[in-house]
């Protein structure tokens, strides 16, 4: 099983930014987390604060499955819904912070409907429920 993590903009600086949010770990961490605790996955991990990378790696990404965090995009980016949408492969959109119990512009995902599902509020551990749900697909 290989799985994509992909991660948008402003998750570079997790573990110092608004950790009362996003918590103290920071992305290096959450990517060792998951390689520990699924050594069977080939994982490959992506961060950019830029839109157009974030599409680039979706559409040129070699693998079962994407675990996607758009972050603020996902609010604000037709360009990356688009980009979902014109790929095969399923992703599946994660959200450390519960978007529904924040701000009002935050209650939208232009991306979610063009994913398999969406985890949102569940801390970091919303990144293992995404790859445990390709898992899953698997058998």
């Amino acid at each position: 099983m290989r799985i994509l993590v992909l991660n948008g903009p402003n998750l570079n600086m997790l573990g110092r930014r608004e950790p009362e949010v996003y918590g103290h770990t920071t992305l290096a961490g959450i990517e060792t987390g998951l390689q520990e605790r699924f050594p069977q996955v080939a994982f490959s991990f992506f961060q950019s604060n830029q839109e157009g990378d974030l599409i680039d790696a979706l559409q040129k990404a070699d693998v079962d499955g994407i675990v996607l965090n758009g972050a603020g995009f996902t609010h604000t980016s037709v360009a990356l819904r688009d980009g979902i949408a014109s790929i095969d492969t399923p992703v599946v959109e994660v959200h450390i912070s519960n978007i529904h119990a924040r701000e009002a512009f935050r209650h939208q995902s232009l991306t979610a409907a063009v994913c398999v599902g969406s985890i949102s509020g569940l801390g970091i551990e919303g990144y293992a429920l995404a790859v445990q749900y390709f898992l899953s697909r698997q058998s």
